[in-house]
């Protein structure tokens, strides 16, 4: 089901506009008003685009969590917890290999580093060649944060621990989108997927908020199953009953400008996105902030999304072993297939990198021991792939 939500105009002027330099208060009650039904193509309505070439780059070591590439073109995986790996984190140097990234110390407990790393998973690099790593904490049960690690100096640029207060019983922080303009950075809680939420660090100031928490847009839909390997992807809990893990708002992105974030459950059919500026403001009420959630189109089971600089939407399909968009040249009404092939198994870690491609990765999630059992079913290689994405003009279908 497509869900939306309407907006406020009158909430929407007087709410600060960072771009355009205005400022105002807030409305501090909104109405919410009826929805107004959209009728939108099912999800299994694909239209294929012809032809792609899908181009192997390397093998990681490891299932990975999440990628970025560095302005030199280096590769940086963060290595998921779900394997057990040996490092958190690896950079592909061009001469040495995969190696531990920024260094070993750093990946190793016990080890005499001021920042040990416990279980990262979104990472992302700006322009400035500095790479922030979400270390969820959960291997260890070491508090969450963000560490930020400069590869042109080669030195630690910042750490942030995630305020307490901004997580709940059953965070388990996934993925993260830097702010292009502002020094914000947005994280998804897919939680339980009912207490899930967005967490909105200010980086200057270390401020973490939690928003959205519960909202329709960030939970699962129960209705909607992973299904792969011919069986329904569940995890058996300590009590012994069977549980769809992470299901709550997991992909995340935000458009060049810095103007609206995306987002949505894993689990869900729907895409939806809110300004940045809203998510900024401290003096805005949970209500106020939710009745500012709009829904832009449908997609796909999904860990992991990207925006083009056109605001085409690509999406790393985890039931059809696939990569969808959808494109505002047709108003996002249709989810569309972009690359679909046999070896995109649980694909993830999209970036449109410096070279300008497509780069995303395999990595076979649900065939780990957490999902079966305790028993490692994995079939490396562990494939980085890389693609051509939408021509700047037009999509062709």
């Amino acid at each position: 089901m497509f869900l939306f939500f309407r907006q406020d105009p009158d909430l929407i002027r007087q709410s600060f506009n960072r771009k355009a330099g205005l400022t105002g208060l807030l409305l501090a009650v909104v109405v919410l008003s009826p929805a107004p039904d959209l009728k939108l193509p099912s999800l299994p309505g694909f239209f294929k685009r012809a032809g792609n070439d899908l181009q192997e780059t390397v093998q990681a070591p490891t299932g990975p969590g999440a990628m970025c590439v560095l302005p030199s073109g280096d590769y940086v995986i963060s290595c998921h917890q779900f394997f057990y790996p040996t490092y958190r984190v690896m950079r592909l140097d061009s001469k040495e290999g995969w190696m531990p990234f920024p260094n070993i110390e750093m990946n190793t407990p016990g080890s005499a580093a001021p920042v040990i790393l416990d279980s990262v998973l979104g990472v992302a690099c700006d322009s400035r060649g500095i790479v922030w790593m979400l270390d969820n904490g959960r291997r260890s049960d070491t508090p969450p944060k963000l560490v930020a690690w400069d590869t042109k100096r080669n030195q630690l640029h910042q750490v942030i621990v995630i305020n307490s207060q901004a997580l709940s019983s059953r965070s388990f922080l996934r993925n993260l989108v830097l702010d292009p303009v502002d020094p914000f950075i947005y994280i998804s809680d897919p939680a339980d997927g009912i207490s899930s939420a967005i967490i909105v660090v200010n980086t200057a100031t270390g401020l973490t908020r939690r928003v959205l928490q519960g909202h329709r847009s960030t939970q699962m839909e129960p209705n909607i199953v992973l299904e792969l390997d011919g069986r329904s992807i569940t995890v058996r809990r300590p009590d012994g009953e069977l549980a769809t893990p992470l299901t709550g708002v997991s992909p995340i992105a935000i458009d060049r400008k810095g103007d609206w974030l995306y987002y949505g459950p894993r689990n869900g059919s729907s895409l939806f996105r809110i300004q940045t500026d809203l998510l900024q403001r401290q003096d805005v009420s949970a209500a106020a902030l939710e009745s500012q959630v709009s829904g832009v189109s449908p997609k796909p089971i999904c860990d992991s999304m990207i925006i083009d600089s056109k605001g085409r939407v690509y999406f790393g399909d985890i039931s059809r072993g696939s990569i969808d968009y959808v494109s505002p040249e047709d108003s996002f009404l249709n989810l569309r297939l972009l690359i679909q092939d046999p070896r995109l198994i649980w694909p993830g870690g999209l970036i449109i990198a410096p070279d300008g491609n497509l780069h995303f990765f395999s990595n076979q999630l649900h065939r780990t021991s957490f999902f079966n059992g305790g028993k490692d079913v994995t079939a490396p290689p562990f494939s980085i792939f890389k693609a051509r994405p939408l021509p700047a003009t037009r999509f062709g279908f």
